[in-house]
């Protein structure tokens, strides 16, 4: 989920809203000496948290979603990345007792924080994003669904596997709602069975259907050697593995490093959840099959924007389903249209578009002291902000290698990933 420089060959991705951080503060207005308005009132800022469900590499994305919406809304918002499911609660607790205006909180274990969820509710504005807690009550959830999200996963699973074969799931925890539906999603599309998000297969079970059998589901509390043992444990009992899937963003790279170390990178297939850097890097070596993405800057961005509307009594900021979905998109080596590409800008003022081994310049032309730029003919902006460059944009487009341009989309923005594509895209 960190990015790093250009590859030499074709790849690329897009982010997510390149949103101008305009210096944005407190306010008080002014008057003359004696005047009515003489004591002016300091306009306070909105003030909401955004809480992870754990420490990770996906959430930095998330918190880099938070400080853009809320340097660019005008509000105080701050990020908390607890250790566990206590020091998630402790921090819901030091935050009402703060009196903050919104939280945006990813529940550890739902079925059993109901209460202090309902405490919050009732004191705060309440919502959940990239996992929900349904029973709870919360106003919305932002993120998508895990569940679909799956299937999408269990599809790779059979591209891969074409004849069926033995498999194991490798996961951070169930108890969060995501991690049993996305779990759940990928069993169901591989054994061919009709949709259900409620149905749950016990993870110790051996489910067998459709050619494949799903050995287990291993978990690891986000313990990174835990994962990795799992991982080594599994080749070691079950010889004639024929694939792993990683279903938490941290869980892939381990995989892979296991893999490797037992000779069996390459021959064990691997498809994976989310789209950590070695991931990224395993698609194009042609190690990793397939990835399930997600777009955890929009998690942050939208919890921010969401709040803040709420904070103003904007209740239409509520959908009629309580949903706010945001994109999944498939990433693998066969997907030439695939919607994360490299794009970087250098020396401020030129566009480096690289594909397919050749390099393509788009002039910018500068159009305020911020680093905000757009396009001669096609409005993008785009804004530097901690060694990371964001683009601005409402529309997707596909730009072959000859420089042809056309709009097949609306889109939400992405934020920069590097995997082989034959194609570029350009938002505008």
């Amino acid at each position: 989920m960190s990015h790093h420089c250009p590859r030499r060959q074709a790849f690329a991705a897009f982010l997510c809203l390149a949103l101008t951080a305009c210096n944005p503060s407190s306010t008080s207005q002014s008057s003359t000496p004696g005047s009515p308005t003489d004591a002016a009132k300091t306009v306070k800022k909105t003030r909401v948290a955004f809480i992870s469900n754990g420490v990770a590499a996906f959430w930095t994305i998330a918190e880099t979603g938070v400080n853009h919406a809320a340097a660019k809304l005008n509000v105080d918002a701050s990020v908390h990345m607890p250790s566990g499911i206590e020091d998630q609660k402790r921090t819901v607790e030091d935050l009402l007792t703060r009196g903050v205006d919104g939280i945006a909180i990813s529940p550890i274990d739902p079925a059993n924080q109901t209460e202090i969820l309902n405490k919050a509710a009732a004191n705060t504005r309440l919502i959940t994003h990239d996992s929900d807690a349904p029973e709870s009550n919360r106003l919305l959830y932002i993120g998508m669904d895990n569940y679909k999200a799956g299937r999408m996963c269990g599809q790779l699973v059979k591209e891969a596997l074409p004849k069926g074969g033995k498999v194991m799931l490798f996961i951070g925890r169930l108890e969060q709602d995501n991690a049993r539906r996305r779990r759940q999603g990928v069993i169901d599309e591989m054994l061919g069975r009709s949709e259900d998000p409620k149905r749950y297969d016990p993870p110790g079970d051996v489910i067998r259907g459709n050619g494949f059998t799903v050995l287990g589901t291993l978990t690891d509390q986000f313990d990174r050697a835990k994962g990795k043992a799992n991982a080594e444990d599994s080749m070691a009992r079950y010889p004639d593995l024929d694939a792993m899937v990683g279903l938490f963003g941290y869980n892939p790279p381990l995989l892979i490093e296991a893999l490797d170390r037992a000779g069996k990178l390459g021959k064990i297939k691997l498809i994976a959840f989310d789209e950590a850097d070695e991931t990224l890097d395993g698609i194009k070596k042609g190690t990793v099959y397939g990835t399930v993405v997600q777009n955890p800057y929009m998690y942050g961005y939208r919890s921010v924007e969401v709040l803040a509307e709420l904070a103003k009594g904007n209740k239409s900021a509520i959908p009629a389903d309580k949903f706010i979905d945001i994109p999944k998109l498939i990433q693998s080596k066969k997907s030439n249209d695939i919607s994360v590409w490299l794009i970087t800008v250098r020396m401020q003022t030129k566009l480096l578009v690289y594909a397919d081994s050749q390099l393509q310049v788009i002039d910018f032309k500068t159009t305020n002291k911020d680093r905000k730029y757009s396009l001669p003919e096609y409005p993008l902006d785009i804004t530097y902000s901690n060694g990371i460059y964001y683009v601005l944009s409402s529309h997707l487009g596909v730009m072959d290698i000859d420089g042809k341009i056309k709009l097949t989309k609306t889109y939400d923005y992405r934020k920069m990933k590097y995997v082989e594509s034959k194609k570029v895209l350009l938002l505008w």
